[in-house]
Order: C-alpha cells, then sequence, then structure tokens
C-alpha cells in the first residue's frame, strides 16, 4: 500500500483533526493518522481511492491540503480572506468594532448614536461576516459531510444572536432585541481564543523545532580546480551529496553527517544526544549532523543526506509518534465523536425549559447560545496530543527517541525490565585477551578467523576483526550468521567451517572457559578469549530501578558463570543465562504475561524479544534490526538515559490524566452553569478559548518537570 503524507491547513484544534480523521475512515483508508499540533495527515490508499478525490474531500471540509499533488490553481487560493489568513489577524480585524459596540454597557458611558439599532448592525456586519467566513465555512462543511465539528456550536451561537437583533431592528422592536454586541462578541472572542490556543501549541513544539532548525546551515565544501588545487566553496547543507568533502573548523555546526578522514575535534552533541560533555573523535569516526565541533579542525566526507541524516530520522521518527494516539485517549476521541450533537441537543432543551419556566424568550435565547458558545470539545482532543508532542520533544534533545506515543503510556506498567548483556550493561569494546590453535600455523589460525568473523556484526566478532585485521582473506563459496551460533562458512573445496559459542564445540571439548570457538569439518581448530568491561552506568541505572521496585533481569546466551558474575557486582535480581535467541523470545513472552515488562538490548539475536516485549529498548549502537525491532531508542551510549526515559513516560501519562480531567470536569461544570443562566455568551466565549490555553500550559511544563 502507498503511503501518503500531507500538511493541511485550516486544521485548527483536535476537533477538526477528529473531523477529518473520521472522513478519512470513512473513505476506507487504512492506519490514518492526524496531528492537530503540527498540521500533518498521514494514510495508506487503498485500491479504491484516487488522492486527487482525497484532496477535494478534505476541502470540502473546509481545509486545504498543501503539498498534494493534485491542487488545482483555485485549490492553492487560499481559503479565506485574503488579508485575514491566520486568527490574529482575524481577531484585530474585529476587536475594533466589538470595542465599540461594548462601550455602551460600560456603567455610566451614553452614547447617544451607539443605541442606534442600525448603527450597531453596520458595525456587526463586518465581524459577522469574517467570522462566517471561517466558522460558518467549516461549520456548513462539516454538516454537508455528516461530520459535525466545534465550529458548528460557534456560528449557530453568534447567527442565533444576530439574527435576533435583525429581526428586532427590522420590526422596529429594537430595544428588546439589542444583542448585536452579543454575536460580535462571541465571533472576536473565539477568535482571540484560537490563536491563543495555537501560540500555545506551538511552545509543545518548541524542542522539535530546536532540532529542525539545525538542519539548514551553510557548510564549507571542499573542491580541486583542474590543477588539483583545494578550493572552499560556501554552500548550503542541502545542496551536499554522498561522497562530497567539507571542511569543519573550531566552533562551526557539522552541516550533515559525516565521516571524519583527516584531523581530530571535540565533538558537543548535546542536540542530538543530551549529552553536554563533548566528544573526542578521530579519524573514521561517524560526526552527526547538528552536532558542534567544540575544539579541533577536521575534513569529512558526506555519509547520508536528506531524510536518511539522523537528524532528520529523528525529527520524522517524533513527528510520526506525535500522531499516534496512546490508549487512555480512546475514550475522549469516542465522546467527542457525538459531543457537538449533543450540545446542540442540550442548547435546544436549554431554550426550550428556559422559556416554559421563565416565560420569555429573550432570557432562554441568551442561555441557549451560552451553553453553545461554552461547550469546548477541543479540550477533549487537546488532551493527548499537547502532552505527548512536549513529552516526546524533551525526550528527544535528551537522547530519548519514541517510535509511538503508546509506548510513553507503556512505561506507567512496567514493573521489570529484562537486560541483555554484550552492548548492553557492558560497552561491548572487546579486546582479544589471549587465544590458542592446535592445527597448523598461528597466522593461517588468525587468517581463517578474521575471514569468518569479519561478516558478523556482533561485537566480540568486530573486536577480533579489529585487532586481526589483514589484506590476504579466504574467499568463501557460501558463508552465514547462525542466530546464537556464530559464523558457518564453506569454501570452494567444500570444507565445513564455523567460529562461534560453545554450542558449536560441546562435541569436541568440555572447557566452556572461551568466548569464541573455530572449527573445521568437525575438528576443533582452536579458541580465543575477549575481555569487556561494565559501563560506568549500569550499577546506577540497576541501583535507580531497584529504588523505585523495578526487578531487574539479566537474560543472555553468554555462559551462566559469567552471568551470575556481572548480575552480583550490578545487584541484578534474577539470572537467564545460555539462551538462544528462539529461547529469549519464549522467555520475554512468559515474563510478559506474568506482568509488563521491558527489554533492553542491542544485538541481532536480541531483535525477536525486544519486538516481543511490551517495551522494546534499543541502544543507537545496536544493529539495525534491532534498532527497528524496539519501540524506544535510546542515543549515544545511551543507558544512563533509561531513567529518564521511565520517568518521562510516567510524567507524561500524569500530564495526560490531569488533561483529561480538567477537559471532562470543564465541559461537566460549564455546560450546566450556561444553561441555568449563570453566565452570559460573552464570558463563556471567554471561557472556551481559555479552557485550551490551560491544557497547553499544563503540558508545557513537562519541559521543566522533574522526571528522575
Amino acid at each position: 500500500m502507498e503511503n501518503i503524507q500531507w500538511k493541511v491547513d485550516g486544521m485548527t484544534c483536535s476537533s477538526c483533526a477528529l473531523t477529518i480523521h473520521k472522513y478519512l475512515e470513512k473513505e476506507g483508508l487504512k492506519n490514518v493518522k492526524v496531528n492537530p499540533i503540527v498540521g500533518a495527515v498521514s494514510f495508506e490508499m487503498n485500491g479504491n481511492a484516487s488522492t486527487q478525490k482525497i484532496a477535494k474531500g478534505i476541502k470540502d471540509l473546509g481545509y486545504k491540503v498543501v503539498n498534494s499533488e493534485t491542487q488545482t490553481n483555485d485549490e492553492k487560493k487560499v481559503l479565506y480572506l485574503p488579508k485575514l489568513s491566520s486568527h490574529f489577524k482575524r481577531f484585530l480585524f474585529c476587536l475594533p468594532f466589538t470595542l465599540v459596540l461594548l462601550l455602551h454597557m460600560i456603567p455610566g458611558v451614553h452614547i447617544h448614536w451607539l443605541m442606534n439599532p442600525w448603527m450597531q448592525l453596520s458595525l456587526t456586519i463586518p465581524v459577522y461576516i469574517v467570522g462566517m467566513n471561517f466558522f460558518g465555512r467549516s461549520a456548513w462543511n462539516s454538516l454537508r459531510n455528516g461530520l459535525p465539528n466545534m465550529n458548528v456550536l460557534i456560528a449557530i451561537g453568534a447567527t442565533a444572536a444576530f439574527v435576533y437583533s435583525l429581526y428586532g431592528t427590522v420590526t422596529g422592536q429594537a430595544e428588546q432585541y439589542m444583542f448585536y454586541e452579543t454575536a460580535a462578541t462571541i465571533i472576536t472572542l473565539v477568535f482571540f481564543g484560537n490563536y491563543l490556543e495555537d501560540a500555545s501549541i506551538q511552545s509543545t513544539q518548541r524542542e522539535l523545532n530546536k532540532l529542525a532548525k539545525s538542519q539548514k546551515v551553510m557548510a564549507n565544501m571542499i573542491a580541486f580546480d583542474d590543477q588539483h588545487r583545494e578550493q572552499i566553496f560556501q554552500v548550503e547543507n542541502t545542496q551536499l551529496r554522498i561522497g562530497d568533502l567539507i571542511l569543519i573548523k573550531s566552533g562551526e555546526q557539522v552541516p550533515i553527517d559525516s565521516k571524519i578522514l583527516w584531523g581530530d575535534a571535540h565533538v558537543n552533541e548535546a542536540i542530538i544526544t543530551g549529552e553536554s560533555v563533548p566528544v573526542h573523535k578521530y579519524p573514521k569516526d561517524k560526526l552527526i549532523g547538528g552536532s558542534l565541533i567544540s575544539d579541533g579542525t577536521i575534513k569529512a566526507q558526506v555519509t547520508a543526506v536528506g531524510d536518511d541524516t539522523v537528524l532528520s530520522g529523528i525529527i520524522n521518527m517524533v513527528k510520526q509518534a506525535q500522531g499516534e494516539k496512546p490508549p487512555v485517549q480512546q475514550l475522549a476521541d469516542k465522546i467527542s465523536a457525538i459531543f457537538v450533537p449533543i450540545v446542540i441537543g442540550i442548547a435546544v432543551a436549554t431554550l426550550v425549559v428556559n422559556w416554559i419556566i421563565i416565560k420569555e424568550f429573550t432570557p432562554a435565547l441568551m442561555r441557549s447560545i451560552a451553553v453553545l458558545v461554552i461547550a469546548c470539545p477541543c479540550a477533549m482532543g487537546l488532551a493527548t496530543p499537547a502532552a505527548v508532542a512536549v513529552g516526546l520533544g524533551r525526550a528527544a534533545k535528551n537522547g530519548i527517541l519514541f517510535r509511538n506515543a503508546t509506548s510513553l503510556e507503556l512505561f506507567k506498567n512496567i514493573k521489570q525490565i529484562v537486560f541483555d548483556k554484550t552492548g548492553t550493561l557492558t560497552t561491548g569494546k572487546f579486546q582479544v585477551a589471549g587465544f590458542r590453535f592446535f592445527v597448523g600455523e598461528e597466522n593461517d589460525f588468525k587468517k581463517l578467523t578474521y575471514s569468518l568473523e569479519k561478516y558478523s556484526n556482533h561485537p566480540i566478532a568486530k573486536c577480533i576483526t579489529d585487532d586481526w585485521k589483514m589484506k590476504d582473506e579466504i574467499r568463501w563459496n557460501k558463508i552465514e550468521e547462525v542466530k546464537g551460533k556464530g559464523m558457518q562458512a564453506e569454501d570452494t573445496e567444500g570444507n565445513n567451517y564455523w567460529a562461534g559459542s560453545f554450542s558449536i564445540a560441546s562435541a569436541f571439548t568440555k572447557d566452556e572457559t572461551h568466548n569464541v570457538y573455530v572449527v573445521k569439518n568437525n575438528q576443533l581448530l582452536g579458541w580465543i578469549d575477549v575481555k569487556d568491561e561494565i559501563r560506568s552506568e549500569a550499577k546506577t541505572v540497576i541501583t535507580y530501578l531497584k529504588n523505585k521496585n523495578i526487578k531487574t533481569i539479566l537474560l543472555s546466551g553468554d555462559r551462566m558463570a559469567k552471568c551470575k558474575q556481572l548480575a552480583s557486582q550490578l545487584g541484578i535480581d534474577e539470572v537467564i543465562a545460555e539462551q538462544s535467541p528462539e529461547q529469549k523470545l519464549q522467555k520475554i513472552a512468559e515474563l510478559n504475561t506474568a506482568t509488563p515488562t521491558a527489554m533492553v538490548g542491542d544485538g541481532i539475536n536480541d531483535a525477536p524479544a525486544l519486538a516481543k516485549a511490551t517495551i522494546g529498548i534499543s541502544m543507537s549502537e545496536a544493529s539495525q534490526i534491532a534498532v527497528q525491532s524496539a519501540q524506544v531508542v535510546l542515543m549515544n551510549h545511551g543507558l544512563k538515559k533509561m531513567p529518564m526515559a521511565l520517568g518521562m513516560g510516567k510524567a507524561t501519562y500524569t500530564t495526560i490524566k490531569q488533561n483529561l480531567f480538567w477537559a471532562f470536569a470543564y465541559n461537566i461544570v460549564a455546560i450546566p452553569v450556561a444553561a441555568f443562566g449563570f453566565l452570559t455568551p460573552t464570558f463563556g466565549a471567554m471561557v472556551m478559548g481559555l479552557s485550551d490555553v490551560v491544557l497547553a500550559v499544563n503540558s508545557v511544563r513537562l519541559f521543566v518537570k522533574k522526571v528522575v
């Protein structure tokens, strides 16, 4: 299925997002994601629909697909009045007219000409036209498509006050029907509330915007003239291509992902990883675009451009995750979907009941309008996206990447965390500590081992190939990596070779204390020992988890003796050793059945278990398949970021609950208060606008909230 990603203008609130979401699902599209925070829409096409039809359908709802190739010239025109293309501009246009209309309501102020109903009508008409151009058009389109949005409530409320006043003016009964200021004030204050909501929501994107700003910078490109002399040209990094050479000086930003060819430097990667201490980088080390050269001058070669860069990957991952809805949002969505019809029903009931009880139509109508205006489905829809946007943004800034919003919520349930050993609790930076061979010469043994291990991504294999690197290697007829065992190969003469764990040599020796065994045609040729070191932060992380009453488990394919020794040093509660990838998967399934379980790993053999765990957590240096299998990625030797990932998940969920409580409580209290006549439509419009701001401000607190 083709995946479509669009930017949609005019999606001003979560109610709008819900309207678009329901429309796309009604059209039979799959995997629909609508993000009101950034105005993004994504979905998978089915065989029946076309992008032209979908884009037109979204336009008919009152919104505009910005980057669709299906737009006509008419569709590219601004939806609203040419010079009033934002809520703030509409508010500024309406404000002078509304303030004049409100003058006669100030005690002691009596302006004779302002009491003329035709003058009030002339002041109200510009405001009403601007209001209906936005609210009315959006309301009509949503009703026409059977998906009423919150603008229906605003349009009905403002129109009721305007038409009621117009009737009094035309029939000469203006004194009993003068509510022009109510219609104008509703429209003006809701525009102001929408502007505040937009500003508040944009602040939730603060950390992600900081990352995005680092994407476009100038670069010093190295080129050569016809005399092979080096020339330096300043170009924008978007013009660079893979293989281009660049010069980066002290104090400059790394313009794009690259690899050092010459020189060394201290690099501050805080914007990507959250780690403020500069890292010393040498030739062949990789640089992440957006990081800062704090000391040194280097020449580097571009390794990735566009969406393939680390920074683009982070931004895209976070944006996609922001479009996800965690389970806690489902109830709010169900209520929001039927909210507008229910409120209209309550408003009608308010009008009828109050008219019967107080026997006056005018106050009954004002109470009905107040119900329409004060009701706010946006608050319920905004509660989760606002908190999720902040949580994901702050996490990304600190080097923690969540693939989906569900992972944020699931962290609250985690009762135990399973750790892989090599590369997770240990550094994974091995050194050959010793070796022994029983057949042939030392150089032949090293050559054979190197030729086998160079095709593996396992940290132990990489350590051996780095130490024993040679040009004269064996050419294999076929070679493959067998999960949980090692490398198996066949040479051109049909000989069979293995380099791997004790399981491949158990038939030839009882000595299981070595790391790598080399076998040829069922004959043990020798073994290799390597040494690893425990990550400096491992002990601190395990202690933190124990203090939070989270059980820790070491799950490894390594031997029991080594695993128990490591667990004892770190204080890990339980050890499960000598496990194949299939056994790891089965064990994670058993642990998940008992209680929600997170797993932290980094190897190919961890990938199935990471995918099976309630939450799979991978290190950024991990194998690509492990990173793709995990729901959470910890950047830059990120085990020390585990407590913050856990804290961010729980803090974000708490914020979502607070937002949902406010959203429900606001509507449950505000609607009856309006129905019983305890507030005016004008005050209701102001309170409704501020309700969303309260949620956004509460969400923004996550930026500074202590989570560890």
